[in-house]
């Protein structure tokens, strides 16, 4: 990973807050330039496909009210798995600007339910009743990064719920190597924001490996900098080595144990922005899914400000970790 990769979340509110950058008119501005630049490299998803129509049924998209059905207009994934309830990421419900964070309101989203394509009349726009984040997320590194969002009604349109593992049955599907898939509306190569689903293979990779990874790129990029603060204070030898062992031993690990990494070996397969919210399913033996996982967090490069498209893996929230939370929250509304 070279230096000019920002190995962490953005912060700057009109990105880091996928509704703001939606809102503000930012992500239009990208896609008709990534659009051109797209049309003369011929670029495709990032390590995805289009998926086929009606596949992954519980992929709904979170919508701006009040504006017209586009892709420009639509900010974050989310999944149903009750008739009235979807489970997305409590970044995508949390927003900051200049003065702070501030919670979503219902009536400032819509959610698209029923549809693969994200255009006028396809699918059906079902309003909201309630916002519901998390009380444990922190945008400092995106841990506890879950919600629950509840439907004013059932979709009226054909869909199908997803199920979501205990602790347990999380833990099993938490292994090296398990077979999983991305699926949303997010950014794909070139930076383009589509109106089809599409959807990426990857595989759970281990924590570990994924934090290392991460913590060998950040100091990679810190080295220099460090470098130049010791020549100026003149601390050298020993002393300097002690004090970079303090300072590389005091930074906290990215991926808590409230994340999954999922991705390849060889990269260029991840989720993208648009993509947060959205689910993270494991195949299993009788043909059905379930879902591991919730987009989370990714790279994002420092110039472009669109994710990474060779990074060789994405966070996501562990949702097994999160049932008894969701199960509390649902009884009581």
């Amino acid at each position: 990973m070279s230096q000019n990769l920002d190995v962490k979340p953005e912060t700057d509110p009109q990105v880091s807050s996928p509704f703001a950058f939606a809102e503000s008119g930012r992500m239009a501005e990208q896609a008709e330039t990534a659009r051109k630049e797209a049309e003369a490299s011929g670029s495709k998803v990032i390590g995805g496909q289009v998926a086929r129509n009606g596949a992954w049924p519980w992929q709904v998209g979170l919508m701006i009210a009040g504006r017209p059905v586009s892709p420009d207009n639509h900010f974050c994934g989310g999944s149903l798995i009750l008739d009235q309830w979807v489970l997305t990421a409590a970044h995508c419900v949390y927003m900051q600007d200049q003065q702070g964070y501030f919670d979503l309101q219902p009536e400032q989203i819509n959610i698209l339910v029923g549809t693969n394509r994200i255009a006028p009349g396809m699918g059906d726009m079902v309003p909201v009743a309630g916002i519901f984040r998390n009380q444990n997320y922190n945008p400092d590194g995106f841990d506890s990064d879950i919600a629950l969002i509840k439907l004013a009604r059932k979709p009226n349109v054909p869909y199908r719920t997803i199920t979501v593992p205990d602790r347990t049955f999380g833990e099993q599907i938490d292994v090296t190597g398990v077979p999983t898939v991305v699926t949303g509306w997010g950014l794909i190569n070139g930076g383009r924001h589509p109106a089809d689903m599409y959807q990426a293979e990857i595989q759970i990779l281990g924590r570990d490996q994924c934090n290392g990874a991460i913590m060998d790129a950040r100091a990679q990029a810190a080295a220099d900098p460090f470098i130049a603060a010791l020549e100026i204070l003149d601390v050298k030898g020993d002393d300097a080595q002690a004090a970079w062992t303090a300072l590389i031993s005091r930074a906290k690990a990215p991926l808590t144990d409230n994340m999954l990494c999922s991705g390849t070996y060889e990269g260029g397969k991840t989720s993208c922005q648009g993509d947060s919210g959205g689910p993270l399913v494991v195949p299993l033996a009788d043909g059905s899914y379930i879902q591991a996982g919730v987009v989370s967090w990714g790279f994002a490069d420092s110039q472009t400000m669109t994710c990474v498209e060779t990074a060789l893996f994405s966070a996501y929230t562990k949702v097994s970790n999160f049932v008894p939370w969701m199960e509390q929250v649902i009884a009581r509304n």
